[in-house]
């Protein structure tokens, strides 16, 4: 992070190109370790298992346009058929698990001789997740991938259109833990980061480096999609201008992040007020202690809620002090005006 705190607030956007953008190389590179898997995970996984379940389609976290360079974590949503609902996946879950990593046990050899796998153990009685590594024999790189079971929620495999209602309905009557089922809407979220403009993109590419130093404290922080949203937040709310200011955007998130216990963030794109029952349920989600930031693709997610938001705004400020937030005239970066929604703690409903 020091190279980004000795970045004048002037030289950000340089900064951005030359230092966090990922190169040609390295993005081909994961494309091709991702098709592996994902060819993987379509053919082998319960092939031979006499199990009913098949992998309908697998979709993954990248192709948003926000990876940092040198960076290689992929989320890889492992959607199967057979299951119908949340509670059968909640209870169906550690068994595809097991499944899929059985079978990538089995199958390390035809991942080629050049990719190296290893399998990450789980302290989890109930796993949500599998989580393993390919690391390049030849040049020690290494690609995290996170997998994570899913169903087909949204009806024929998504098509791009505004969720039913009854979808977020049967969701929350399925009596999630936090958002366990997100993983059935990632497409959703996706979507939700890809249509961004690229400028916004290249700002949440920004404080995604910032935040790489802060979660190195080892303290439960918020996840890193909690800043993807922050940073969206601060543009929509304080200028919307695809050409805006690259310091006063980064220096607007910082702000909201050092005013994280007044916070109050949500977006209407995919569930809204309309059904009078879901209504009653985003007003309960919205009136929890702050901060309050509600996945746009997902209801029941108030994300970062339970982390140490006050390690982060301690960082935040610091930051508010080194040469990224000053300019070459010796003055501060202002944050924009991102107006009183965000901190509203009575939401008209």
């Amino acid at each position: 992070v020091m190279g980004l705190y000795q970045t004048l607030a002037e030289e950000l956007d340089t900064f951005i190109s030359n230092d966090l953008q990922p190169n040609r190389v390295f993005k081909t590179q994961i494309s091709t370790a991702i098709h592996t898997i994902f060819l993987f995970l379509t053919q082998n996984c319960f092939r031979n298992s006499g199990s009913a379940i098949r992998v309908l389609k697998v979709a993954g976290s990248s192709g948003k346009g926000t990876a940092l360079k040198d960076v290689s974590d992929v989320d890889l949503v492992v959607f199967v058929s057979s299951i119908t609902d949340f509670r059968a996946l909640k209870a169906e879950r550690k068994k595809i698990i097991a499944e899929i990593q059985t079978r990538l046990e089995e199958c390390r050899a035809s991942l080629g001789k050049d990719l190296v796998l290893s399998i990450k153990k789980t302290k989890w009685e109930n796993p949500r997740v599998l989580t393993f590594t390919l690391t390049s024999s030849t040049t020690d790189e290494h690609i995290d991938f996170v997998v994570l079971p899913a169903f087909d929620a949204l009806g024929q495999l998504y098509r791009g259109y505004k969720p039913d209602p009854q979808v977020y309905l049967r969701l929350t009557e399925s009596d999630p833990e936090g958002s366990e089922f997100s993983p059935c809407f990632t497409e959703l979220q996706r979507n939700f980061i890809m249509a961004l403009p690229t400028k916004l993109k290249s700002l949440i590419r920004l404080v995604k480096r910032w935040y790489k130093q802060v979660r190195q404290l080892g303290s439960p922080c918020p996840p890193q999609y909690t800043l993807e949203l922050l940073s969206v937040y601060a543009w929509e709310q304080g200028s919307r201008d695809p050409a805006f200011n690259m310091a006063e955007g980064f220096r607007t998130v910082l702000e909201l992040i050092r005013q994280h216990a007044q916070l109050c963030v949500y977006w209407t794109i995919n569930y809204g007020f309309e059904n009078e029952t879901l209504k009653r349920y985003l007003k309960s989600q919205l009136c929890k202690p702050r901060p309050i930031i509600l996945d746009p693709a997902d209801p029941t997610g108030i994300v970062g809620q339970g982390s140490r938001w006050d390690l982060v705004a301690q960082e935040a400020k610091h930051c508010c002090g080194q040469q990224c937030c000053w300019k070459h005239n010796g003055s501060a970066v202002q944050p924009w005006n991102v107006g009183s929604r965000a901190y509203n703690n009575d939401p008209l409903l």
